[in-house]
């Protein structure tokens, strides 16, 4: 069995609320009985893309166990390189494979710089697929990005979803190893399907979705910060619960 958390859009912008927030989360997951396998960070870890935010990041973050981050539409990728994965400032995508336990996790960049739709390029479809080829047959895998490639039936998330879903549908359809797609963005727990598998929403640390039968107003900023643990079995089945964290 493989444990995985989930937390996204963090939002870290220098105040205090949004320190707080992130802190009682890495806290939490830290004082588990059962530490996590690893954790996944789902982008919009930065509100503004700044040094300085992903300095304070990669201090929340520290932990005993792995960290894997994924940029989302806030974050900038020469900073986000720089203070938060310690490398050589870049504008390309940031893409990397990371390996917990028999599982592969593809922590993939679908942001466009300078926009909040999503769209996973000709290179990352590439990396995507030459990765997925590398790696053994009968080992599983996740994906992970952070613009969800489905409707949410909320306008907000839907009006800056990823717009190329179609090329990577197409491309999975010859990788059955991948047994879901999880993302961000939405600032809601959710759980769809895409291209025959789960799609798996993590929920915001900063802010929840209000959904439209909830209220006019999107942000409800009242409600406690959100995660996902994902367990995956070890014939490869994926079972999601979702936790607030008081």
């Amino acid at each position: 069995m493989t444990l995985l958390a989930q937390i996204s859009d963090l939002h870290l912008d220098g105040s205090t609320r949004a320190t707080r927030r992130a802190t009682r989360v890495m806290d939490y997951l830290r004082a588990l009985p059962r530490p996590v396998d690893a954790l996944l960070v789902t982008g919009d870890i930065a509100d503004h893309g700044t040094e300085a935010e992903y300095e304070e990041a990669a201090r929340i973050l520290a932990a005993p166990f792995p960290v894997l981050t994924c940029p989302g539409n806030h974050d900038a990728r020469p900073a986000y390189r720089k203070a938060l994965l310690g490398e050589a400032p870049g504008d390309g995508p940031v893409n990397r494979v990371h390996r917990v336990g028999g599982t592969a996790i593809l922590m993939c960049d679908a942001t466009i710089p300078g926009r909040d739709e999503g769209r996973l390029d000709a290179g990352t479809l590439a990396w995507i697929d030459s990765t997925l080829t590398e790696l053994p047959q009968d080992a599983p895998a996740l994906i992970a990005f952070h613009q969800p490639p489905v409707e949410l039936h909320h306008p907000l998330p839907d009006s800056c979803m990823l717009e190329n879903p179609e090329d990577l549908a197409g491309l999975l359809a010859a990788y059955p190893q991948v047994v879901a797609v999880l993302t961000g963005h939405a600032h809601t727990a959710a759980v769809s399907a895409f291209a025959g598998r789960p799609l798996i929403v993590g929920p915001a640390v900063t802010w929840t979705l209000r959904l439209p039968w909830e209220g006019s107003e999107p942000a409800d900023r009242d409600q406690p910060p959100g995660l996902a643990f994902h367990v995956l079995s070890d014939d490869h089945r994926l079972t999601t619960h979702y936790r607030v964290v008081l």
